[in-house]
């Protein structure tokens, strides 16, 4: 629920009559502007009129007392206000340097102190950073060299960190303003005068839900807090209210969660998503949102941290060392080959097949599954999503539900019935054989490379011996060292070999050809660097060596190359036979109906 909304110049955001403290929690994220922030901040505010608008900031106020001093928690905007007090701070220190100050500017130094301290209690500062990398120790380090705090202790290597850095920063900035300046007290007030009028959107909620709902519509300077960042404020601020002086210890603790998830965001906020409808039966009575997704993932965890702060944390550290498994970040214990197929899912971008595993994982025990149950269920799924990803059927709006739907129904099985209803359910949804064949037989590469690319290397991967065996996902860098290759060049410039070899000259009808073949499953391969063999000619690409002698081209003993190199020419009707033949083995290799009956 939002309390109240009002636009607000910085001067009454910090109003000197006011009790008013913006509090950033201990456990949010660091102090991170840098020079270009820094600098933005100080050329708008002296480029532009008086009222120049600084984006807007939102604060939970839980307070009940108004008459003491009323702490709001800075959810959103704490690189912004840190970095307006820290220029203020530079301001008055440059201010407080002049000699001579008349009556008036003894009044406005006076005042701009109380912006940044509590009039009423003056060791109270107005800010009060979060702890992260020192940032709390350093702001408060600064108003005591500058005077504002007295009794504060200089604090080691501070100005090797950006909040003494910004500081130090924004004095060069003012000297540099005032070099040419005939009246500096006069220029220092205009500049006082501009940061005074800024204004602010002040947005003040009653919890984090209604903060994080906020977060989605609000395009702000800097980074916004995410529903993790909030969902960790949450968890943490109700564990240290029910235990004092424990939060780096729950904090250790939360660590291990995001240790295990990485640092992809869109991986961590999945796994909270996919956690809440995983278990859904378990949490109805805590929670009655009927499936977690982007805009409501606070709400759902406000909830689910209020009942039980201590035990949501545990099934998070729990769960997401099963997620870290899961998604091949981390390898199962003494299970190379269910850790194998977990890749190859992870591949070809089964990741709404997660909450199910999730659930068997977690409930193994008892659902009474061995480890060749789950080896049979990750098999399944990849060929589930070899036809989904392939036909777009079912669509993904439809692929939480139908995995929600199947992970409520095997709760009641065990054993090799968990394996066949999961079987059974997914086949139902999927595409039949008329439908992928249909999708295998059009521009696959056009459609989905990612999955173009997981059938190529599987097919490939199947005929390897151990002699032969190569890594085809090994990467330099971030570049893939085995890539897709077009046989007949894709691009538009078709060069003129390839118009004479594919069309007997007819530029129009080689770039029909084009259009309609050139993504197919039989006019792609598997290569080294792409760029070896880009448009070249036939021959060309068949006998091409890198650098090192070592063969690229399709002499390079790969199973799928082998045909292509005894060819002497490349054409439509051997370009439409090698697409038939690649899509029967690709239709072998994942046989929805097969898998359910056979157990591979």
């Amino acid at each position: 629920m939002i309390k109240s909304v009002y636009n607000y110049p910085v001067s009454t955001l910090l109003d000197i009559e006011s009790g008013v403290v913006y509090a950033i929690p201990r456990y949010q994220r660091e102090y991170t502007w840098g020079r270009a922030q820094w600098d933005a901040l100080f050329d708008d505010l002296l480029d532009n009129e008086p009222h120049y608008f600084l984006g807007s900031i939102i604060c939970i106020n839980q307070s009940q007392d108004a008459l003491t001093v009323q702490s709001l928690e800075l959810v959103d905007g704490q690189q912004r206000m840190t970095t307006l007090s820290l220029l203020l701070s530079a301001v008055y220190h440059r201010y407080s340097a002049l000699p001579d100050l008349g009556m008036d500017q003894q009044i406005e130094l006076y005042n701009l102190k109380h912006k940044l301290v509590l009039k009423k209690k003056p060791d109270q500062p107005r800010l009060i950073p979060q702890v992260q990398n020192n940032n709390q120790q350093d702001y408060f380090s600064i108003l005591g060299q500058v005077g504002i705090l007295s009794d504060v202790e200089a604090v080691a290597n501070a100005g090797n960190r950006r909040v003494m850095k910004a500081f130090r920063h924004f004095l060069s900035r003012i000297e540099l303003y005032l070099e040419h300046a005939t009246d500096p007290v006069a220029s220092l007030q205009a500049m006082l005068e501009k940061v005074n009028t800024a204004t602010l959107v002040k947005i003040e909620v009653a919890g984090h839900s209604d903060a994080y709902t906020l977060f989605e519509s609000l395009n702000n300077r800097g980074v916004p807090l995410t529903a993790i960042d909030l969902i960790k404020n949450k968890l943490l601020a109700v564990l240290e209210s029910k235990d004092p002086g424990s939060i780096d210890k729950h904090y250790n603790r939360w660590k291990k969660v995001l240790d295990a998830l990485g640092d992809d965001y869109a991986v961590q906020e999945r796994f909270f998503r996919q956690y809440y409808n995983a278990f859904k039966p378990d949490l109805k009575d805590t929670v009655s949102v009927p499936v977690a997704t982007k805009s409501n993932l606070m709400q759902v965890y406000e909830k689910l941290i209020a009942h039980d702060a201590e035990g949501f944390l545990q099934s998070m550290i729990r769960l997401s060392d099963h997620y870290a498994q899961i998604i091949g970040y981390r390898a199962v214990p003494e299970q190379p080959k269910l850790s194998s197929l977990l890749l190859s899912l992870d591949r070809i971008q089964g990741a709404a097949g997660y909450l199910l595993l999730l659930v068997l994982f977690e409930r193994q025990s008892t659902l009474q599954l061995k480890q060749e149950h789950l080896e049979q269920v990750v098999n399944f799924l990849i060929a589930f999503f070899v036809r989904r990803n392939t036909t777009d059927l079912p669509p993904t709006r439809d692929l939480t539900r139908i995995f929600m739907d199947v992970t409520e129904a095997i709760m009641v099985l065990s054993g090799d019935a968990v394996v066949s209803h999961i079987k059974q359910c997914l086949a139902v949804e999927s595409a039949n054989d008329a439908q992928f064949e249909k999708s295998l037989k059009g521009p696959v590469y056009e459609d989905n490379k990612a999955v173009c690319r997981f059938v190529l290397c599987a097919l490939e991967e199947n005929r390897m011996t151990r002699e032969t065996q190569v890594d085809l996902w090994a990467l330099k860098g971030k570049q893939y060292l085995w890539t897709i290759e077009h046989i007949f060049p894709q691009g538009e410039n078709i060069p003129a070999s390839w118009v004479q070899m594919i069309a007997d000259g007819d530029t129009t009808l080689a770039e029909q050809y084009r259009q309609t073949y050139a993504h197919c499953l039989g006019n792609l391969t598997i290569s080294g660097y792409n760029s070896a063999l880009g448009n070249k000619s036939f021959a060309e690409k068949q006998s091409r060596a890198d650098s090192q002698g070592r063969q690229v081209g399709y002499n390079n003993g790969l199973y799928l190359n082998q045909s292509l190199a005894g060819e002497s020419s490349w054409t439509i009707e051997k370009l439409k036979a090698r697409t038939e033949s690649l899509v029967r083995e690709v239709m072998e290799t994942y046989p929805l109906q097969g898998l359910m009956t056979d157990g591979r």
